[in-house]
């Protein structure tokens, strides 16, 4: 079975560096290597050695291709350099604040000269609404272009800055399922994924989801917000989510990220779990954790 991965982080020298700047405001400039230490992580060295290395974990574990996402704003340049490395292995994510002045510029030139495939958005992070006139020149870009959108909806933390002390001045209200509905229902030829089943907007994801056949679902991480809804297991999110949205629209991932802990086998061996605790047949297994990514990114 092919095994395909659309949520692993990019972590780059500027992530780093912007995490340096925040926590560091007093310094022009914080190296990336001395934030990865506070961390307890690897330096990511170039973006070429990084995505060298990012290609050597997935060949351990049989990973054909992955999604990279540039996890800082202004960072596209940053996995264009790992794609045009790799590009049978990688596709390009980027973050991208939707609120800046010069968004639909970045956007366009992200999917255009740079050749990214998805523009990543967290406004619950950058604060705007997903249903904003702002996002919605975000989708016209997408559409020309024949990219994909990811929406952070729901629950929202930053391993890396809670591990730094930096605050998270987050409002989840504006990652709302329903709102990004309303957007993504007037463009039905971009595909449209929310991580993490909506991150505890799950009933909101699933309503989002079966009113607009754009949305699909990313699977990844460890979903501990389920947490927040008693009872609730994993094996009852998949079976849910098959029930409404079907297996078309469920798109694996990890949330991997930081080195050395690399790929994150655990979450993939709990989604396998899941499901086969469902009895799902082979081919529905075969669309979640390959053939849908081929399908929106061949």
């Amino acid at each position: 079975m092919i095994l395909n991965d659309t949520h692993c982080h990019f972590f780059s020298d500027r992530f780093f560096q912007a995490l340096g700047h925040e926590k560091y405001c007093q310094l022009a400039e914080v190296g990336a290597d001395r934030i990865a230490s506070e961390l307890g992580w690897d330096p990511p060295g170039t973006p070429e050695a990084l995505a060298d290395r990012w290609v050597a974990e997935l060949d351990h574990h049989r990973v054909s291709r992955a999604a990279l996402i540039a996890s800082a704003p202004g960072d596209e340049e940053s996995v264009a350099r790992a794609v045009a490395k790799h590009p049978r292995r990688f596709v390009g994510f980027f973050m991208l604040n939707a609120a800046e002045p010069d968004a639909p510029a970045r956007a366009a030139r992200a999917l255009g000269e740079l050749g990214l495939r998805c523009v990543c958005l967290f406004p619950a992070m950058h604060r705007y609404r997903l249903d904003d006139e702002r996002v919605v020149r975000v989708f016209e870009i997408a559409a020309a272009h024949r990219a994909a959108i990811f929406a952070h909806c729901g629950y929202l933390s930053v391993g890396a800055r809670v591990k730094l002390g930096i605050p998270s001045l987050f409002d989840l209200r504006l990652g709302d399922p329903l709102a990004l509905a309303a957007t993504s229902v007037h463009f039905p030829s971009v595909p449209v994924i929310v991580p993490h089943f909506g991150a505890g907007f799950f009933r909101e994801a699933l309503m989002a989801a079966e009113i607009c056949p754009s949305i699909h679902l990313d699977t990844s991480s460890s979903n501990s917000w389920v947490k927040y809804v008693p009872g609730l297991t994993l094996a009852d999110v998949f079976r849910r989510a098959l029930a409404v949205v079907g297996p078309d629209r469920l798109i694996f991932g990890t949330d991997s990220s930081f080195f050395p802990r690399g790929w994150h086998r655990v979450i993939c061996g709990a989604q396998r779990t899941a499901l086969d605790e469902l009895g799902v047949e082979a081919g529905v297994s075969e669309k979640i954790f390959g053939g849908n990514f081929e399908r929106i990114f061949p």
